[in-house]
């Protein structure tokens, strides 16, 4: 037996002890040890403390966002959660005969970023707690210190509450591909987030597997759009955590006379439109040999404009640099996910228009994620939710904070975003703790109920006879 296979076998071996105890749980016990796991993130130092470790370890992002992220994405998801039934009966429909009973998967391997070392974590653990399973984090090397941070305060909540440590757990230091894929094997269930490699990985490790599709989120400003909000929400969502979510815009896209007073609406609030020369330049930065390298991943737009060799224009301070695009594809990497606060900028003739180049962005990269929307217009979210390959259309909203959960929207609170077949996934909701659960369902039976012919083919036989 290799070192990997030895040390995933011992941690799912103390994995399946702790979560045997957990099925023994009532639902006043699990939710004990989801307000725990909660505690441990939310408490404002400790909160601190790995907000200030992920980005030191990462240099990705930035403290304060990190802390907002922490708490929200945490409270939000405990909001979602409490009085949520997954212990015993959680349905019944005495109609269908039908009861429905929750069960546990067993253990989850959790695969996480680097970009949320903290927030993505304790998200999958807290969902993984509420189905009584245990966990066990597969973080990126350069995370690890930040998720190892995160299971001592969830270790030292667990002692409060008299729960087994063994219920979350972390992959050795060390992380490597080795230890990452068996763990994906050994599990009983897999949740990846993060890189597209890592989720073809769990996806063919021969375990059960919830992978997300890449982000590259395009937003439409349409004439009708108030541009003032527009340019604030954009500017929020792109400059949070240096636009280093799945869900910060990557392309904006301006609809006829929408143009003009959106890019002036975006350059009041600190946005800057590079030039063709400067524009080449920042490419060179970013895609040196191709793939997108991580000169500018995370880090503020003064500091990208800085490592392009564009002083100029990190003298200005940019929140966001704009780039004009009018294409797609390899030969144009703008069109695609930048992890960076640039954004690529698009002028549509009309609506139409506008979704043919978010098709064609889509086409290249972030099929079935999102699409952003500032308009005053009901039948242009009616028409992008029914047209284009996107799980969520994001109306007059900040977009990397909405797309996951927002106290002011009905989406749950995730940091896994399913994007359905399109973006090469199982499912395109954001993920929850449903998802952590197996479902017994009894039936018992009911009044039988027989359909005629009639019922079933009256409208067809109708128009078509019945030959």
């Amino acid at each position: 037996m290799d070192d990997a296979v030895k040390v995933v076998a011992e941690l799912v071996t103390r994995a399946r002890a702790a979560q045997r105890v957990a099925e023994g749980y009532d639902q006043a016990r699990v939710d004990e040890l989801v307000a725990a796991a909660g505690w441990a993130i939310m408490e404002p130092a400790r909160n601190r403390e790995l907000a200030e470790l992920a980005v030191a370890d990462t240099g990705i992002g930035n403290v304060e966002d990190k802390v907002r992220k922490n708490h929200r994405k945490t409270l939000g998801l405990l909001r979602d959660l409490q009085g949520a039934r997954s212990v015993g009966v959680i349905a019944e429909q005495p109609l269908l005969g039908i009861v429905e009973i929750a069960r546990a998967v067993g253990v989850v391997c959790a695969v996480t970023p680097s970009t949320n070392p903290g927030a993505t974590p304790a998200n999958k653990i807290i969902n993984a707690l509420k189905g009584r399973n245990a966990v066990i984090v597969a973080p990126s090397p350069k995370g690890w210190s930040t998720a190892a941070r995160l299971i001592e305060f969830i270790h030292q909540q667990f002692d409060r509450v008299g729960a087994p440590h063994d219920l979350v757990q972390l992959l050795p230091h060390p992380v490597s591909k080795a230890s990452s894929h068996e763990l994906m094997r050994q599990c009983d269930l897999v949740v990846a987030t993060g890189s597209q490699a890592n989720v073809k990985a769990a996806a063919t490790c021969g375990t059960p597997a919830f992978g997300v599709g890449a982000g590259n989120v395009a937003g439409i400003v349409d004439e009708s759009a108030d541009f003032t909000a527009a340019a604030e929400r954009v500017m929020r969502s792109k400059t949070f955590d240096n636009a280093t979510s799945c869900s910060s815009e990557n392309s904006l896209v301006l609809v006829g006379a929408a143009r003009a007073p959106m890019l002036a609406a975006l350059r009041e609030r600190g946005a800057v439109l590079l030039n063709g020369e400067q524009k080449t330049q920042l490419q060179q930065l970013m895609w040196p040999h191709g793939p997108l390298s991580a000169a500018a991943t995370g880090q503020s737009a003064a500091e990208v404009a800085r490592r392009a060799g564009l002083p100029e224009v990190a003298a200005l301070q940019p929140r966001i640099l704009m780039v004009e695009e009018d294409n797609f594809g390899p030969a144009h990497p703008f069109s695609g996910e930048k992890l960076s606060p640039v954004l690529a900028v698009y002028s549509a003739r009309d609506f139409s228009h506008a979704q043919d180049i978010v098709r064609q962005i889509y086409a290249y990269q972030g099929a079935g994620h999102s699409v952003g929307l500032h308009s005053t217009n009901p039948a242009h979210a009616l028409a992008l939710a029914t047209q284009l390959p996107v799980a969520r259309v994001i109306v007059n909203q900040a977009h990397s904070i909405a797309t996951g959960g927002s106290f002011d929207n009905g989406l749950p609170f995730s940091l896994s975003m399913g994007c359905g077949t399109w973006g090469g996934n199982n499912f395109s909701d954001n993920m929850n703790y449903r998802h952590y659960l197996n479902i017994t369902r009894i039936s018992r039976p009911i009044a039988e109920r027989v359909p005629s012919e009639q019922e079933i083919f009256g409208s067809y036989f109708a128009r078509y006879g019945r030959a």
